[in-house]
């Protein structure tokens, strides 16, 4: 009898070990089916992701590109996955990836594997500037871009959808309705066909981010949003390449605007003439155009180029000084005074230009 019962345990040891190798077996070559198609290649592979894509659809999508090496076990790994948030989008992906690397990826939009086009637009670039940048990175015109920006049905849109816009950017003495609002930044742009207006929303709802940050501080502030970016704008212009004198600078522009002084800003008629350089002609001096504060007192329409939030900080937190008057000299610095005779020997000592230095 025990013998019997030896025997019996053997058989069924043997059956047991025999389904174990089965199954092991059968796990490997699962597991080996979702690996990927070559170890070595890390050559990227653009793939689509169509909006309503499911699970076993971008199985046969991921296939059709070469990346997955057994499209039956792909679509069972699919269907028990657990990926209930497959995000369509355009990723970049390579033939050493295994698919559950490439499922998850797609299951959370991970940016790491998102196709992106870098848009840079720097603080200090003008609207028609920012609209080349786009142009030059984008499938648009720069006259399709402006047009789009000057659209007023469009503007009222955005006016509607964002709390910092308002009726101010609709001033008909305003040369661009948009200046000053879209946010100068590095964007990474993942859509597959971005549009003119998905690009005006995602700048604009980088400044939303920036300012929504300091809100209470602009609700508090006596000058409205669109003033405080007018003036950010000026300082921007007038001292990006000393950044650390922003809060000095402004500071000298609430003493000329809290005693009725012009703001007296060469940037500004510079603005109206879609020009740099510190040359203005005495007919530019002069000109009409309520953007010149060499001529007219207060701020002017609106600001005059793209801020970041330092120099909108600057504006908020300005130094208050008893100095009147600054000047940028060509060595790179700024130099501050309190009277004209202090401000005009400054401008003797540090020439620009030979009329400067007769």
């Amino acid at each position: 009898m025990a013998k019997g019962k030896n025997t019996k345990f053997k058989s069924i040891l043997i059956v047991v070990v025999v389904l174990f190798v089965i199954i092991t077996g059968g796990l490997l070559v699962f597991l080996s089916g979702l690996g990927p198609v070559d170890n070595k290649n890390e050559e990227p592979v653009t793939v689509n992701i169509p909006s309503g894509s499911g699970s076993s659809y971008i199985v046969e999508i991921l296939d059709e590109n070469g990346l997955v090496k057994n499209k039956t076990f792909a679509k069972i790994h699919a269907r028990i996955g657990g990926y209930n948030s497959l995000q369509a989008n355009t990723y970049i992906f390579t033939k050493s990836m295994s698919v559950p690397e490439m499922f998850k990826a797609i299951n959370t939009g991970d940016f790491d594997y998102l196709s992106k086009e870098k848009l840079t637009i720097r603080e200090g670039l003008t609207i028609p500037q920012v609209a080349d940048a786009v142009a030059a990175e984008m499938p648009f015109s720069r006259e399709e871009i402006l047009g789009k920006w000057s659209d007023r049905a469009y503007l009222k849109q955005l006016i509607d959808e964002y709390w910092f816009l308002t009726d101010d950017i609709l001033n008909e003495d305003i040369k661009y309705p948009l200046e000053g609002y879209l946010y100068p930044e590095t964007y990474f742009i993942t859509e597959e066909n971005p549009s003119i207006e998905s690009l005006t929303t995602m700048m604009l709802d980088m400044m939303d981010k920036q300012l929504s940050e300091i809100k209470s501080e602009l609700e508090k502030n006596k000058y409205s949003i669109h003033e405080i970016l007018t003036l950010s704008s000026i300082v921007e212009k007038e001292s990006s390449n000393v950044s650390e004198a922003m809060p000095e600078v402004a500071g000298v522009f609430f003493n000329r605007l809290n005693k009725g002084i012009s703001l007296g800003s060469d940037v500004t008629v510079n603005y109206i003439f879609e020009k740099d350089g510190v040359e203005l002609t005495m007919s530019q001096l002069n000109s009409d155009n309520k953007y010149n504060t060499r001529k007219f007192t207060g701020l002017p329409p609106g600001p005059i180029c793209s801020v970041n939030i330092k120099a909108i900080d600057s504006v908020l937190n300005y130094k208050d000084t008893d100095y009147m008057f600054f000047y940028a000299t060509p060595e790179g610095e700024i130099i501050f005074s309190k009277t004209v005779d202090e401000h005009n020997k400054a401008v003797e000592e540090h020439p620009w230009t030979e009329e400067q230095a007769e």
